[in-house]
């Protein structure tokens, strides 16, 4: 019985999958339009008074409903060369009876060629359609990969670095002469470049993927000092701090943290020795407004639009490279809350980057 019965077709199946909310729309089109190319040859009959009338409303009816459900080519043409043919001959009966004036025999080919030439530009604009369809999903596909890559890539690169770093640790717990120790703390350095790259590559691919914030309300003053007074104790910098109340921001504090961390850090990097690096913010405007700036060298014009990119950096003046995701990641947290990161160069030198987010 199983065997049999799985050889049966599923009628109450097929009616269902066909008579879908679509299908039954696409169907109740064509028996409309057929109901009235029917209608229209019918009255040609019955009513030769009204002598192309009937003519135009059934090109008109087919070049309406093709608007809406754009029929396979073949039988579009085949059922516009069918009643343009029956519809010919009963205009030209009609004309021959003198029912119908002879110039309204010009009709009969200029009706469907009209009808043609819009067939074509819908089929155009289907087929554009479909084109960006297809790109659009190509590119979602790549920016997944893209995302897939960089999060396999941040968790393949952090146990190597591990497993590095604990020996080194214990190679420099021992008897070692300055050379060695001066080569191991280059190999240490490296080290962490490569944590760091690891830790901000899979913070811009959680940001990326839209799932990784965990709002709640925050204290942007509060979490501002905190921050200053951690980045103050750097030496050879002039601090200065101006936070006016912002009042509560819904938003995930981690993340508001590692991007002003990482705009900090920037503005460490390209301040020298005896250098200022200010931290300001304010609410204006339905926003709250961080503002980090420094007396640096600033951006060059031609810098600024590439600044937020990934993996693009320049050389700071203490030589030290970082990652060129710390931006890069820091803009992607300001968008998933749906605030900006902007960069600009100050009145007086140096950059300043503002980071504004939603208010509360």
């Amino acid at each position: 019985m199983s065997g049999t019965s799985s050889k049966v077709p599923d009628l109450a199946g097929l009616r269902a999958a066909y008579f879908r909310p679509a299908q039954r729309i696409g169907l109740l089109i064509d028996i409309s339009v057929a109901a009235v190319v029917v209608g229209m040859l019918g009255l040609m009959i019955v009513l030769p008074s009204l002598e192309a009338g009937p003519f135009h409303l059934m090109f008109l009816a087919v070049a309406i409903a093709y608007g809406y459900r754009t029929w396979p080519l073949v039988p579009i043409l085949s059922a516009t060369v069918a009643f343009t043919l029956l519809g010919g001959w009963l205009m030209a009966e009609q004309a021959a009876a003198g029912r119908l004036p002879k110039a309204e025999l010009a009709e009969i080919a200029l009706m469907p060629m009209v009808l043609l030439v819009m067939i074509w530009h819908v089929r155009r604009r289907v087929a554009a359609v479909e084109e960006l369809e297809q790109m659009a999903g190509r590119q979602l596909e790549a920016v997944q990969r893209e995302h897939e890559f960089v999060r396999d890539a941040s968790h393949a690169i952090r146990t190597p670095v591990t497993i590095a770093r604990g020996h080194l640790e214990l190679v420099a717990a021992g008897e070692l002469d300055e050379e060695v120790r001066s080569d191991l703390y280059v190999a240490m350095l490296q080290l962490e470049r490569l944590t760091a790259l690891s830790d901000r590559l899979l913070a811009v691919a959680q940001l990326d993927s839209g799932g990784a914030l965990s709002e709640k309300p925050t204290d942007l003053g509060s979490l501002i000092r905190e921050l200053a007074a951690n980045w103050s104790a750097q030496p050879d910098r002039t601090w200065r701090f101006d936070c006016e109340p912002t009042g509560w921001v819904l938003a995930d504090p981690e993340w508001i943290e590692q991007a002003l961390d990482a705009l900090i850090e920037n503005a460490l990097n390209f301040t020298s020795a005896g250098g200022e690096i200010s931290l300001r913010c304010w609410r204006a405007d339905g926003h709250c407004i961080v503002e980090v700036a420094d007396s640096g060298p600033g951006i060059e014009p031609e810098d600024l639009p590439y600044v937020f990119d990934r993996f693009w950096h320049r050389m700071p003046p203490n030589g030290r490279m970082g990652t060129g995701l710390g931006l890069a990641m820091a803009r992607s947290a300001a968008i998933a809350h749906g605030g900006e990161l902007t960069a600009k160069n100050g009145p007086n030198g140096g950059a300043v980057f503002e980071l504004r987010l939603p208010g509360g």
